[in-house]
């Protein structure tokens, strides 16, 4: 099990690499120089960018960058020159964070919840009619939701904020629109994987001794049932811990997303890359978090990886 997470880190280092020195190369691709805003002359852009060694031979801003970002120096904003990347990161990944733990939160509640109902329930309108709410769900892009919340809940009815992160109020209409396709998914997964699970010989034989319907599965089925489910809950929980670019930017929410969108548009080469670095060490941690646990849930898992 150690040989094997020390393997995963390995890679997932490997991994990091790979992403740092594609984005480097790609965001040169973009036109322009960061510094051409506000009808700045030639003379005044070409003077900063000596000044931040954008003049020098691209090979050698990369091997000075990731010689930096091998000593956690990410470097500084363009658009903030009196601002590290790092700092811009510190202030704005509690935001996003914050809000992608409530939506990660609410996903799992809800969707596990339904996949439940619909694998225990005996009514054939109750499972298909959550069969075919989770179908809906997952077809409507979270920025479409986010937009028809908007404007339904806050601009009309006026019920909810339209913009920031204050309140508790503030967060119900974003963590919703990042939550729905998530629980959809979950839903899909707990009602199809505990059904094939209900139907197995340990629950008759439970079932045969007497234990409740309750404890069976909260017990004993639930628990394998969602292994799977925590399979995609990974991926799916990294996705919303480093944001959603385009609803934190719909709902003003001054989180890595809004930034990461921002530094983009203006074109600010060091953003980009400290914004992608820092998100991608987070997908390759909570990805290999995952993988334990369910080793850790399933012994089965665990004598594949001692074999490893």
């Amino acid at each position: 099990m150690l040989g094997y997470t020390l393997k995963r880190l390995a890679t997932g280092l490997v991994s990091l690499f790979v992403l740092a020195t594609v984005t480097f190369f790609l965001v040169r691709l973009i036109p322009g120089s960061p510094f051409q805003n506000g009808g700045v002359s030639d003379q005044v852009v070409e003077a900063v960018e000596e000044e931040y060694g954008l003049n020098e031979p691209l090979f050698d801003q990369y091997l000075t960058y990731m010689g930096n970002l091998v000593h956690g120096d990410l470097g500084v904003s363009y658009q903030e020159p009196d601002t590290a990347v790092a700092e811009i990161i510190g202030r704005t990944w509690p935001v996003t964070v914050s809000l992608g733990l409530a939506a990660l939160l609410a996903a799992v509640v809800l969707g596990t919840g339904l996949g439940i109902l619909r694998a225990v329930s005996k009514s054939r309108i109750v499972r298909e009619g959550i069969l075919a709410g989770g179908m809906l769900a997952a077809g409507i892009p979270n920025f479409a939701v986010a937009i028809l919340l908007l404007l339904v809940f806050s601009v009309k009815l006026g019920w909810f904020p339209a913009a920031g992160l204050l309140t508790p109020a503030h967060y119900v209409l974003p963590v919703i629109s990042l939550a729905l396709y998530p629980a959809a998914v979950i839903s899909r997964l707990t009602g199809n994987t505990l059904s094939a699970e209900l139907g197995k010989q340990y629950v008759l034989f439970a079932r045969a001794k007497g234990l409740g319907r309750g404890r069976i599965i909260f017990t004993h089925a639930l628990k394998n049932a969602w292994i799977p489910v925590l399979n995609y809950v990974g991926p799916a929980s990294a996705f919303l811990l480093t944001g959603s670019f385009v609803v934190e930017s719909i709902f003003t929410i001054p989180g890595l997303g809004r930034e990461f969108v921002s530094s983009i548009t203006n074109r600010d080469y060091t953003l980009i890359l400290g914004l992608t670095v820092f998100m991608g060490m987070v997908v390759i941690l909570v990805n290999l978090v995952t993988d334990l646990i369910c080793a850790w849930m399933d012994p089965r898992m665990r004598r594949s990886y001692r074999g490893r």
